[in-house]
């Protein structure tokens, strides 16, 4: 078979079979009278496995190794084929992701993509006061995608720089709450806590449902974060966790603060009272924390939380008597 039959049979050109020639890969067992080359079956068989091996990524180096080489195992070379493609993979993969963010952000002219490419570097900066200008500084007129403020907010360590992050991201809400809600079911606890702490800044409706949701979250965590923030945006069904968090002695400070703003509606406060008095009374709920919710009564205004203050006052826990008797003189002299 002349070269250019096993050019159009193969998909191989013949200027790239003269090539494997030329590198001794592949050479055509006869010559016709007029010396044209000849190629047997045998030959064209060797120009798949050649064309197969290719495929692969083998150089042609490697090919020709690979065929003449009896003692060639491929298991190695192949390992390193798929070590390679992923990095490359890794590398285009990364690429395609930047550019998606540059297009995100709609760039006006190409000084705009040249400022929105080096904040993604400084984003990406090892330094952490790098990492928290640029988070400062995307508030500009050629912002940061908020795809990338949200993957480096779930990723921040910093908390100087996951604040600025947070704050990037409350100035540029489209989006973000979507985003972030992803990393409110994410595997590692750190990033679920970010996520949350994120949505909390976010003033938006589409966060507060989201926040909502997080009530009834598995993580604790992140139940509570979501309590507070809540609890700040008068969303009663924050008053059971954020009651919790005062049982359980966990950021109860602010858990307290979050029942007394909710507690200016004065049917919340009559339910935030009457949630407190049912804790108070449950055997589970140990000395120290029954102090706690006494004293979370102290800023509940309202007549369920006078009697029950008044009850408390004659406790038999001397401690939660001598606490509701000092904060019914408070209430009274008011």
């Amino acid at each position: 078979m002349l070269i250019g039959e096993v050019a159009r049979q193969s998909g191989v050109s013949a200027r790239m079979l003269r090539h494997y020639e030329s590198l001794g890969l592949v050479e055509p067992t006869g010559r016709t009278g007029a010396g044209y080359r000849e190629y047997s079956s045998e030959d064209i068989r060797r120009i798949f496995h050649i064309e197969s091996l290719r495929s692969l990524g083998l150089s042609l180096r490697e090919v020709r190794r690979a065929l003449d080489d009896p003692g060639f195992t491929p298991a190695r070379l192949v390992d390193d084929l798929i070590r390679q493609t992923r990095e490359r993979i890794a590398t285009e993969t990364e690429l395609l992701t930047r550019l998606r963010r540059i297009g995100a952000a709609q760039p006006a002219d190409w000084a705009d993509v040249l400022q929105i490419v080096a904040l993604l570097q400084a984003l990406g900066s090892e330094h952490a006061g790098r990492r928290q200008r640029a988070a400062l500084s995307s508030a500009g007129e050629a912002a940061l995608p908020v795809e990338a403020l949200v993957e480096a907010v779930l990723s921040e360590a910093d908390p100087n720089v996951a604040g600025a992050l947070r704050w990037a991201l409350a100035q540029s809400v489209d989006g973000a709450p979507a985003l972030l809600a992803a990393g409110l079911d994410a595997a590692d606890a750190e990033v679920r806590k970010r996520a949350v702490q994120s949505l909390a800044e976010i003033p938006d409706g589409d966060a507060t449902a989201l926040l909502r949701d997080a009530l009834a979250h598995a993580d604790f965590v992140v139940r509570r974060y979501a309590a507070v923030a809540l609890g700040a945006r008068g969303v009663a069904e924050a008053i059971p966790t954020l009651v919790e968090m005062v049982v359980e002695e966990t950021n109860e400070a602010d858990a307290a603060d979050a029942l007394t703003a909710l507690a200016g509606e004065p049917a919340l406060a009559d339910q935030i009272a009457t949630r407190l008095v049912e804790r108070l009374t449950e055997a589970s709920v140990g000395p120290p924390a029954r102090r706690r919710l006494t004293q979370a009564l102290a800023d509940i205004p309202g007549r369920t939380a006078a009697t029950a203050l008044a009850a408390l006052s004659q406790d038999a826990d001397r401690a939660v008597a001598l606490t509701a008797t000092y904060i019914l003189t408070l209430r009274d002299g008011l």
